[in-house]
């Protein structure tokens, strides 16, 4: 199943977010940060991710409720989703 690109803008967004926190995240450990800075940042960077995998998760659920896709497993839908949780 190929995922409809326009709808995940905001997903792709919310990554590069993620991707620059996670740079912050090392630049923190490199300069020695306080270690509850460090993992609230972590927190955050582990926060995004998780909201980035869930609405990639709904988009493709979505799309497989609308047409039907003789390839498209419900088992491997069910692991995709658990495999966030």
């Amino acid at each position: 199943m190929q995922l409809d690109t326009t709808d995940l803008g905001p997903v792709v967004n919310r990554l590069k977010r993620a991707q620059g926190q996670l740079g912050a995240v090392t630049r923190m450990l490199e300069n020695g940060s306080d270690c509850k800075d460090v993992v609230s940042q972590l927190a955050a960077v582990s926060r995004a991710l998780d909201k980035a995998g869930f609405a990639i998760i709904a988009s493709g659920l979505q799309q497989c409720m609308s047409q039907e896709d003789p390839s498209i497993d419900k088992k491997d839908l069910e692991k995709l989703f658990l495999s966030l949780a």
